[in-house]
Protein backbone atom coordinates (compact mmCIF):
# COMPACT_ATOMS: atom_id res chain seq x y z
CA UNK A 1 0.00 0.00 0.00
CA UNK A 2 1.37 3.41 -0.90
CA UNK A 3 1.76 6.41 1.33
CA UNK A 4 -1.51 8.34 1.37
CA UNK A 5 -1.39 12.12 1.15
CA UNK A 6 -3.17 13.87 3.98
CA UNK A 7 -6.51 15.28 2.89
CA UNK A 8 -6.73 17.78 5.75
CA UNK A 9 -6.94 21.11 3.98
CA UNK A 10 -6.12 24.37 5.75
CA UNK A 11 -7.11 27.04 3.24
CA UNK A 12 -7.00 29.85 5.79
CA UNK A 13 -3.47 28.95 6.87
CA UNK A 14 -2.53 28.85 3.19
CA UNK A 15 -3.94 32.34 2.65
CA UNK A 16 -6.73 31.08 0.43
CA UNK A 17 -10.53 31.22 0.53
CA UNK A 18 -11.93 27.73 1.09
CA UNK A 19 -15.37 28.54 -0.34
CA UNK A 20 -13.83 29.92 -3.53
CA UNK A 21 -11.57 26.86 -3.82
CA UNK A 22 -14.69 24.71 -3.89
CA UNK A 23 -15.33 26.17 -7.33
CA UNK A 24 -12.65 23.71 -8.47
CA UNK A 25 -14.73 20.77 -7.23
CA UNK A 26 -17.91 22.02 -8.87
CA UNK A 27 -16.14 22.79 -12.13
CA UNK A 28 -14.61 19.36 -12.61
CA UNK A 29 -17.61 17.42 -11.33
CA UNK A 30 -20.19 19.38 -13.33
CA UNK A 31 -18.28 19.94 -16.57
CA UNK A 32 -16.16 16.81 -16.88
CA UNK A 33 -17.01 13.91 -14.55
CA UNK A 34 -20.83 13.96 -14.60
CA UNK A 35 -21.00 14.28 -18.42
CA UNK A 36 -18.50 11.41 -18.71
CA UNK A 37 -15.73 13.44 -20.36
CA UNK A 38 -13.27 12.05 -17.82
CA UNK A 39 -13.71 9.16 -15.40
CA UNK A 40 -12.16 11.00 -12.47
CA UNK A 41 -9.30 13.15 -11.27
CA UNK A 42 -7.21 14.22 -8.31
CA UNK A 43 -6.19 17.79 -7.55
CA UNK A 44 -3.91 19.28 -4.91
CA UNK A 45 -3.14 22.95 -4.26
CA UNK A 46 -0.39 23.83 -1.77
CA UNK A 47 0.56 27.29 -0.53
CA UNK A 48 2.90 28.39 2.27
CA UNK A 49 3.63 24.71 2.91
CA UNK A 50 -0.03 23.96 3.73
CA UNK A 51 -2.62 21.93 1.86
CA UNK A 52 -5.06 24.57 0.65
CA UNK A 53 -7.19 22.15 -1.36
CA UNK A 54 -7.13 18.43 -2.14
CA UNK A 55 -9.86 16.36 -3.75
CA UNK A 56 -10.21 12.86 -5.13
CA UNK A 57 -13.14 12.82 -7.57
CA UNK A 58 -14.95 10.26 -9.72
CA UNK A 59 -13.64 6.87 -10.84
CA UNK A 60 -10.20 5.43 -11.52
CA UNK A 61 -11.70 2.59 -13.60
CA UNK A 62 -15.04 3.27 -15.28
CA UNK A 63 -15.47 -0.28 -16.60
CA UNK A 64 -15.24 -1.80 -13.11
CA UNK A 65 -16.84 1.16 -11.27
CA UNK A 66 -13.76 1.56 -9.04
CA UNK A 67 -13.69 4.92 -7.24
CA UNK A 68 -10.65 7.13 -7.56
CA UNK A 69 -8.55 6.65 -4.41
CA UNK A 70 -6.06 8.89 -2.67
CA UNK A 71 -3.27 6.46 -3.61
CA UNK A 72 -4.31 5.80 -7.23
CA UNK A 73 -1.33 5.29 -9.55
CA UNK A 74 -1.19 7.34 -12.77
CA UNK A 75 0.89 7.17 -15.95
CA UNK A 76 2.56 10.57 -15.83
CA UNK A 77 4.22 10.39 -19.27
CA UNK A 78 6.07 13.70 -19.88
CA UNK A 79 5.93 14.72 -16.23
CA UNK A 80 8.86 12.28 -16.14
CA UNK A 81 10.95 14.93 -17.91
CA UNK A 82 11.42 17.33 -14.96
CA UNK A 83 12.43 14.40 -12.74
CA UNK A 84 15.00 13.22 -15.29
CA UNK A 85 16.31 16.77 -15.64
CA UNK A 86 16.73 17.13 -11.88
CA UNK A 87 18.66 13.85 -11.87
CA UNK A 88 21.12 15.07 -14.50
CA UNK A 89 21.59 18.40 -12.78
CA UNK A 90 22.47 16.59 -9.55
CA UNK A 91 25.48 15.28 -11.47
CA UNK A 92 26.25 18.81 -12.68
CA UNK A 93 26.48 19.75 -9.01
CA UNK A 94 29.13 17.05 -8.55
CA UNK A 95 31.30 18.65 -11.24
CA UNK A 96 30.76 15.82 -13.71
CA UNK A 97 29.92 18.01 -16.72
CA UNK A 98 29.28 21.56 -17.87
CA UNK A 99 26.21 22.64 -19.79
CA UNK A 100 28.35 23.75 -22.72
CA UNK A 101 30.14 20.39 -23.00
CA UNK A 102 29.56 18.66 -26.34
CA UNK A 103 27.37 15.60 -25.88
CA UNK A 104 29.86 13.64 -28.00
CA UNK A 105 32.35 13.90 -25.12
CA UNK A 106 30.13 11.38 -23.30
CA UNK A 107 28.62 9.63 -26.34
CA UNK A 108 31.60 9.22 -28.73
CA UNK A 109 29.45 7.70 -31.50
CA UNK A 110 27.84 11.13 -31.91
CA UNK A 111 31.09 12.86 -32.90
CA UNK A 112 30.24 12.52 -36.60
CA UNK A 113 26.65 13.76 -36.34
CA UNK A 114 25.42 15.69 -39.36
CA UNK A 115 22.40 17.89 -40.03
CA UNK A 116 19.92 16.75 -42.68
CA UNK A 117 18.64 19.32 -45.16
CA UNK A 118 15.37 18.11 -46.71
CA UNK A 119 14.72 19.00 -50.35
CA UNK A 120 11.33 19.38 -52.01
CA UNK A 121 11.60 15.83 -53.38
CA UNK A 122 12.16 14.51 -49.78
CA UNK A 123 15.81 13.75 -50.46
CA UNK A 124 18.19 14.57 -47.62
CA UNK A 125 21.56 16.31 -48.00
CA UNK A 126 23.99 16.21 -45.10
CA UNK A 127 25.87 19.24 -43.78
CA UNK A 128 28.14 19.73 -40.80
CA UNK A 129 26.46 21.29 -37.73
CA UNK A 130 27.23 24.95 -37.10
CA UNK A 131 28.30 23.89 -33.63
CA UNK A 132 28.28 20.62 -31.68
CA UNK A 133 25.17 19.66 -29.74
CA UNK A 134 25.81 20.39 -26.05
CA UNK A 135 24.31 19.15 -22.79
CA UNK A 136 22.14 22.25 -22.44
CA UNK A 137 20.56 21.44 -25.81
CA UNK A 138 19.59 18.01 -24.48
CA UNK A 139 17.89 19.53 -21.44
CA UNK A 140 16.14 22.15 -23.60
CA UNK A 141 14.87 20.11 -26.59
CA UNK A 142 17.12 22.14 -28.89
CA UNK A 143 19.14 19.14 -30.08
CA UNK A 144 17.59 18.60 -33.51
CA UNK A 145 17.29 14.88 -32.79
CA UNK A 146 14.70 13.00 -34.86
CA UNK A 147 11.75 11.31 -33.22
CA UNK A 148 8.88 13.79 -33.24
CA UNK A 149 5.38 12.79 -32.16
CA UNK A 150 3.92 13.40 -35.61
CA UNK A 151 5.07 12.11 -38.99
CA UNK A 152 5.74 14.25 -42.03
CA UNK A 153 9.43 15.07 -41.82
CA UNK A 154 11.47 12.50 -43.82
CA UNK A 155 14.20 12.52 -41.17
CA UNK A 156 11.66 11.69 -38.46
CA UNK A 157 9.96 9.09 -40.65
CA UNK A 158 13.16 7.22 -41.51
CA UNK A 159 14.22 7.17 -37.89
CA UNK A 160 10.76 5.93 -36.86
CA UNK A 161 10.99 3.07 -39.38
CA UNK A 162 14.42 2.05 -38.09
CA UNK A 163 13.23 2.26 -34.49
CA UNK A 164 10.16 0.14 -35.17
CA UNK A 165 12.33 -2.52 -36.79
CA UNK A 166 14.45 -2.79 -33.61
CA UNK A 167 11.80 -1.90 -31.03
CA UNK A 168 11.79 -5.11 -29.00
CA UNK A 169 14.22 -4.96 -26.11
CA UNK A 170 15.29 -1.37 -26.76
CA UNK A 171 17.26 0.38 -24.01
CA UNK A 172 18.53 3.91 -23.51
CA UNK A 173 21.90 2.66 -24.71
CA UNK A 174 20.50 1.12 -27.90
CA UNK A 175 18.33 4.15 -28.77
CA UNK A 176 21.42 6.33 -28.37
CA UNK A 177 23.32 4.07 -30.78
CA UNK A 178 20.43 4.16 -33.27
CA UNK A 179 20.30 7.96 -33.15
CA UNK A 180 23.98 8.03 -34.16
CA UNK A 181 22.92 6.54 -37.53
CA UNK A 182 20.45 9.34 -38.34
CA UNK A 183 20.94 13.05 -39.08
CA UNK A 184 19.69 15.93 -36.99
CA UNK A 185 16.70 17.93 -38.23
CA UNK A 186 18.27 21.32 -37.57
CA UNK A 187 21.44 22.89 -36.27
CA UNK A 188 21.65 22.50 -32.47
CA UNK A 189 20.35 25.49 -30.54
CA UNK A 190 18.44 27.04 -33.43
CA UNK A 191 14.97 25.57 -32.75
CA UNK A 192 12.94 23.79 -30.05
CA UNK A 193 11.49 20.41 -31.00
CA UNK A 194 9.60 18.13 -28.65
CA UNK A 195 10.89 14.58 -28.92
CA UNK A 196 13.54 12.22 -27.58
CA UNK A 197 15.94 14.70 -26.02
CA UNK A 198 14.99 13.76 -22.45
CA UNK A 199 15.65 10.08 -23.15
CA UNK A 200 19.21 11.22 -23.79
CA UNK A 201 19.10 13.06 -20.45
CA UNK A 202 18.42 9.63 -18.92
CA UNK A 203 21.26 8.04 -20.88
CA UNK A 204 23.68 10.74 -19.76
CA UNK A 205 22.66 10.03 -16.15
CA UNK A 206 23.59 6.38 -16.74
CA UNK A 207 26.92 7.22 -18.37
CA UNK A 208 27.98 9.78 -15.78
CA UNK A 209 26.78 7.92 -12.69
CA UNK A 210 27.63 4.38 -13.77
CA UNK A 211 24.15 3.28 -12.64
CA UNK A 212 21.01 2.21 -14.45
CA UNK A 213 18.64 5.13 -14.76
CA UNK A 214 15.94 3.57 -12.58
CA UNK A 215 18.42 2.69 -9.84
CA UNK A 216 19.81 6.22 -9.84
CA UNK A 217 16.35 7.83 -9.62
CA UNK A 218 15.33 5.55 -6.77
CA UNK A 219 18.49 6.19 -4.77
CA UNK A 220 18.89 9.94 -5.36
CA UNK A 221 15.31 11.23 -5.70
CA UNK A 222 12.52 8.78 -4.90
CA UNK A 223 13.81 7.34 -1.62
CA UNK A 224 14.92 10.70 -0.14
CA UNK A 225 11.51 12.21 -1.00
CA UNK A 226 9.50 9.14 0.10
CA UNK A 227 8.12 8.77 -3.43
CA UNK A 228 7.28 5.12 -2.79
CA UNK A 229 4.96 4.61 -5.76
CA UNK A 230 7.01 6.29 -8.49
CA UNK A 231 8.86 4.07 -10.95
CA UNK A 232 8.90 2.58 -14.44
CA UNK A 233 6.34 -0.13 -13.64
CA UNK A 234 3.70 -1.00 -11.07
CA UNK A 235 4.73 -3.88 -8.77
CA UNK A 236 2.30 -6.76 -8.32
CA UNK A 237 1.35 -5.72 -4.78
CA UNK A 238 0.18 -2.32 -6.08
CA UNK A 239 -1.43 -3.45 -9.34
CA UNK A 240 -4.96 -2.86 -8.05
CA UNK A 241 -4.19 0.86 -7.67
CA UNK A 242 -3.34 1.53 -11.33
CA UNK A 243 -5.90 3.76 -13.02
CA UNK A 244 -7.46 2.99 -16.38
CA UNK A 245 -6.24 5.16 -19.25
CA UNK A 246 -8.77 6.63 -21.70
CA UNK A 247 -8.65 8.19 -25.14
CA UNK A 248 -10.75 11.22 -26.13
CA UNK A 249 -13.42 10.73 -28.77
CA UNK A 250 -15.32 13.78 -30.06
CA UNK A 251 -18.97 13.78 -28.94
CA UNK A 252 -18.59 10.33 -27.38
CA UNK A 253 -17.59 8.73 -24.10
CA UNK A 254 -13.82 8.33 -23.92
CA UNK A 255 -12.54 4.97 -25.15
CA UNK A 256 -10.56 2.65 -22.89
CA UNK A 257 -6.97 2.91 -24.13
CA UNK A 258 -4.99 0.92 -21.55
CA UNK A 259 -6.79 -1.54 -19.26
CA UNK A 260 -5.18 -1.49 -15.79
CA UNK A 261 -5.50 -5.28 -15.50
CA UNK A 262 -3.54 -5.99 -18.70
CA UNK A 263 -1.38 -2.85 -18.92
CA UNK A 264 2.24 -3.05 -20.01
CA UNK A 265 2.99 -0.94 -16.92
CA UNK A 266 2.44 -4.05 -14.80
CA UNK A 267 5.71 -5.52 -16.11
CA UNK A 268 9.30 -4.28 -15.83
CA UNK A 269 10.58 -2.78 -19.08
CA UNK A 270 14.01 -2.47 -20.62
CA UNK A 271 13.38 1.01 -22.03
CA UNK A 272 13.64 3.42 -19.09
CA UNK A 273 12.33 6.51 -20.83
CA UNK A 274 13.39 9.81 -19.30
CA UNK A 275 10.97 11.45 -21.70
CA UNK A 276 7.86 9.68 -20.48
CA UNK A 277 8.24 6.35 -18.75
CA UNK A 278 7.20 6.87 -15.12
CA UNK A 279 4.10 6.14 -13.11
CA UNK A 280 3.40 8.07 -9.92
CA UNK A 281 0.74 9.18 -7.43
CA UNK A 282 -0.59 12.54 -6.35
CA UNK A 283 1.22 12.15 -3.04
CA UNK A 284 4.55 11.45 -4.71
CA UNK A 285 4.39 14.24 -7.25
CA UNK A 286 3.30 16.69 -4.54
CA UNK A 287 6.49 15.75 -2.68
CA UNK A 288 8.57 16.40 -5.81
CA UNK A 289 6.90 19.79 -6.34
CA UNK A 290 7.26 20.74 -2.67
CA UNK A 291 10.98 20.02 -3.00
CA UNK A 292 11.19 22.29 -6.06
CA UNK A 293 9.24 25.09 -4.39
CA UNK A 294 11.46 24.65 -1.34
CA UNK A 295 14.56 25.55 -3.32
CA UNK A 296 15.65 21.95 -3.75
CA UNK A 297 14.94 20.51 -0.33
CA UNK A 298 12.07 18.87 1.54
CA UNK A 299 11.90 18.09 5.26
CA UNK A 300 15.62 18.70 5.69
CA UNK A 301 16.62 16.44 2.79
CA UNK A 302 18.37 18.38 0.03
CA UNK A 303 17.93 17.01 -3.47
CA UNK A 304 19.30 19.95 -5.42
CA UNK A 305 21.04 23.22 -4.59
CA UNK A 306 18.99 26.42 -4.64
CA UNK A 307 21.22 28.10 -7.21
CA UNK A 308 21.10 25.03 -9.45
CA UNK A 309 17.31 25.17 -9.38
CA UNK A 310 17.43 28.88 -10.20
CA UNK A 311 19.61 27.99 -13.21
CA UNK A 312 17.07 25.39 -14.32
CA UNK A 313 14.02 27.65 -14.03
CA UNK A 314 15.25 30.61 -16.07
CA UNK A 315 14.40 31.10 -19.73
CA UNK A 316 17.51 29.99 -21.63
CA UNK A 317 16.29 30.97 -25.09
CA UNK A 318 18.55 33.64 -26.61
CA UNK A 319 17.36 37.22 -26.44
CA UNK A 320 14.33 36.37 -24.32
CA UNK A 321 12.72 34.36 -27.13
CA UNK A 322 9.70 32.15 -26.40
CA UNK A 323 8.39 28.82 -27.62
CA UNK A 324 6.31 30.77 -30.15
CA UNK A 325 9.62 31.93 -31.67
CA UNK A 326 11.62 28.72 -31.31
CA UNK A 327 9.27 25.73 -31.62
CA UNK A 328 8.95 23.55 -34.69
CA UNK A 329 6.57 20.62 -34.89
CA UNK A 330 3.67 22.48 -33.31
CA UNK A 331 3.34 20.58 -30.02
CA UNK A 332 4.55 20.64 -26.43
CA UNK A 333 2.97 20.21 -23.02
CA UNK A 334 2.63 23.98 -22.56
CA UNK A 335 1.36 26.95 -24.49
CA UNK A 336 3.83 28.71 -26.76
CA UNK A 337 2.91 32.40 -26.38
CA UNK A 338 4.81 34.11 -23.59
CA UNK A 339 6.48 30.84 -22.53
CA UNK A 340 10.24 30.42 -22.35
CA UNK A 341 12.12 27.23 -21.59
CA UNK A 342 14.73 26.34 -19.01
CA UNK A 343 16.48 23.09 -18.19
CA UNK A 344 13.52 20.70 -18.08
CA UNK A 345 10.71 23.18 -17.44
CA UNK A 346 8.58 25.66 -19.34
CA UNK A 347 8.99 29.11 -17.79
CA UNK A 348 6.14 31.63 -17.86
CA UNK A 349 7.04 35.19 -18.79
CA UNK A 350 4.09 36.66 -16.88
CA UNK A 351 0.30 36.76 -17.11
CA UNK A 352 0.12 39.43 -19.82
CA UNK A 353 2.51 37.45 -22.04
CA UNK A 354 0.76 34.09 -21.52
CA UNK A 355 -2.82 35.45 -21.23
CA UNK A 356 -3.27 33.21 -18.17
CA UNK A 357 -3.31 33.84 -14.45
CA UNK A 358 0.07 33.30 -12.86
CA UNK A 359 3.35 35.06 -12.10
CA UNK A 360 6.45 35.82 -14.13
CA UNK A 361 8.90 33.00 -13.47
CA UNK A 362 6.39 30.27 -12.69
CA UNK A 363 7.52 26.94 -14.14
CA UNK A 364 5.62 23.87 -15.17
CA UNK A 365 5.00 20.92 -17.46
CA UNK A 366 2.42 18.22 -18.13
CA UNK A 367 1.88 14.73 -19.48
CA UNK A 368 0.15 13.14 -22.47
CA UNK A 369 -2.72 11.80 -20.33
CA UNK A 370 -3.63 15.37 -19.23
CA UNK A 371 -1.67 15.34 -15.97
CA UNK A 372 -0.10 18.68 -15.09
CA UNK A 373 1.68 20.74 -12.46
CA UNK A 374 2.90 24.28 -12.03
CA UNK A 375 5.01 25.99 -9.41
CA UNK A 376 4.74 29.70 -8.61
CA UNK A 377 7.60 30.83 -6.35
CA UNK A 378 6.23 34.39 -6.19
CA UNK A 379 3.03 33.16 -4.54
CA UNK A 380 4.74 30.26 -2.69
CA UNK A 381 2.20 28.02 -4.41
CA UNK A 382 1.97 24.91 -6.56
CA UNK A 383 -0.79 22.72 -7.94
CA UNK A 384 -0.84 19.14 -9.24
CA UNK A 385 -3.59 17.73 -11.46
CA UNK A 386 -3.92 14.00 -12.12
CA UNK A 387 -6.26 12.30 -14.56
CA UNK A 388 -5.90 9.76 -17.41
CA UNK A 389 -7.24 11.11 -20.70
CA UNK A 390 -5.24 11.23 -23.91
CA UNK A 391 -4.35 13.49 -25.62
CA UNK A 392 -3.60 16.34 -23.25
CA UNK A 393 -5.03 18.86 -25.72
CA UNK A 394 -8.52 17.31 -25.50
CA UNK A 395 -9.70 19.93 -22.97
CA UNK A 396 -8.10 23.10 -21.53
CA UNK A 397 -7.80 21.64 -18.02
CA UNK A 398 -4.57 23.46 -17.24
CA UNK A 399 -5.64 26.98 -18.10
CA UNK A 400 -8.99 26.47 -16.37
CA UNK A 401 -7.37 25.17 -13.20
CA UNK A 402 -5.02 28.13 -13.09
CA UNK A 403 -7.94 30.55 -13.12
CA UNK A 404 -9.76 28.56 -10.48
CA UNK A 405 -6.74 28.46 -8.16
CA UNK A 406 -5.58 32.05 -8.41
CA UNK A 407 -9.03 33.53 -7.88
CA UNK A 408 -9.05 31.94 -4.40
CA UNK A 409 -5.90 33.68 -3.09
CA UNK A 410 -7.02 35.73 -0.10
CA UNK A 411 -3.94 37.57 1.14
Amino acid sequence: MGTTMTTTAEPDAAGMDGARLERITRHFETNFIEPGKIAGCQIAVMRHGRVAYQRTLGLMDRERARPMADDTIFRIFSMTKPIASVALMQLYERGMFQLTDPVSRYIPAWRTQMVGVVSDDASIDLVKPDRPMNVRDVLMHTTGLPGALFSGNPIDDRFAEARAARHKGMTLESITALLAEHPLKFHPGTHWNYGLSTDIVGRLVEILSGQRFDDYLRQEIFEPLDMEDTGFFVPEASAGRLSALYEYRPANTPKLFDDPETSRYLRPRTYLSGAGGLVSTLHDYVAFCQMLLGGGQLAGRRILGRKTLELMTRNHFPGGATLADMAVGGFGEAGFDGVGFGLGFAVGQGPAATAMAGSAGDFYWGGAASTAFWIDPTEDLFAVFMTQLMPSIAYPFRAQLRGLVYQAIDD
